[in-house]
């Protein structure tokens, strides 16, 4: 897909998710999160800038690692992700954070200002993933280091087949290569490409556990990155769309409920000094 249009649907496709991401994804993606946190190592005082913060189930962890002395700029394309993050930096009363609706990919590269760059469960969604991690490369301080999440192996997701059932559909392809960075070696490619150097990973299994049908199909259809195509489909092709996708993870059913394996890769690097 032609990266300007990938990044339209990536924008709209957010903003219809954005109501129901946390609701049917924060629970899930924990265990992700926790660890690209943990690799992170944030200090207090320092800053840090966040591509596709989403909701803000990272930005406000992160917040809290650097204290009130440190800052965090948390950036997102989705204008609805950005001001459900707001609202919830605002009722919790954190004000170390700003928020900001921009493109990965066109993050300012004037200065080297950040001591750390974090992007969790975003960067397969970029048109050109190694770009965007050069630029991020340009606004951190020599030294500074970045922390990313993708999700692994294909073979590895039981839910994957919700790419192809959608697709099948409409021809607007969410992510023509989603499980692309997390292939072995993926990654580090990438890293070594953007002129990271440090670079270490790990790769972790997880459950994406629902409660019955319709917690499985929401999460993959209302809050996940097929919601804008999903969101114009008819009733019946929805019901057929739900249909297939439950045949697809049905081996992981287990009473009314579902376990779906997944896999996640976290890795980190650091700018020469």
């Amino acid at each position: 897909m032609e990266a300007r249009l990938q990044r339209r649907v990536q924008r709209y496709g957010w903003d219809r998710a954005a109501a129901h991401y946390d609701a049917h994804w924060r629970h899930q993606l924990r265990p992700c999160h926790d660890r690209t946190l943990a690799m992170a190592a944030l200090r207090p005082r320092e800053s840090v800038i966040e591509l596709a913060c989403g909701t803000g189930q990272v930005t406000f962890a992160a917040a809290a690692a650097v204290g009130p002395t440190g800052r965090v700029c948390a950036t997102d394309i989705s204008e609805a992700m950005i001001a459900t993050a707001r609202e919830q930096a605002a009722a919790r009363g954190i004000a170390n954070v700003e928020f900001e609706r921009i493109d990965a990919e066109q993050v300012a590269a004037t200065a080297r200002r950040f001591d750390a760059g974090l992007c969790a469960l975003g960067l397969m969604y970029f048109p050109d993933p190694e770009g965007a991690l050069a630029r991020l490369g340009r606004v951190l301080r020599p030294g500074g280091r970045v922390t990313v999440s993708v999700w692994g192996r294909r073979e590895c997701c039981g839910w994957a087949d919700l790419f192809p059932i959608v697709d099948a559909r409409v021809e607007s392809e969410v992510c023509p290569l989603f499980f692309r960075l997390g292939t072995e070696g993926a990654l580090d490619r990438a890293f070594e490409a953007a002129g990271f150097t440090g670079f270490r990973a790990e790769r972790i299994g997880a459950e994406l556990r629902y409660r019955d049908d319709h917690d499985a199909c929401a999460a993959a259809f209302l809050g996940g990155p097929v919601a804008l195509a999903y969101g114009r489909f008819d009733a019946a092709t929805r019901a057929d769309v739900d249909a297939e996708y439950l045949a697809s993870i049905a081996r992981y059913r287990g009473g009314c409920g579902y376990a779906i394996p997944g896999e996640f890769v976290i890795a980190t690097a650091r700018v020469p000094d």
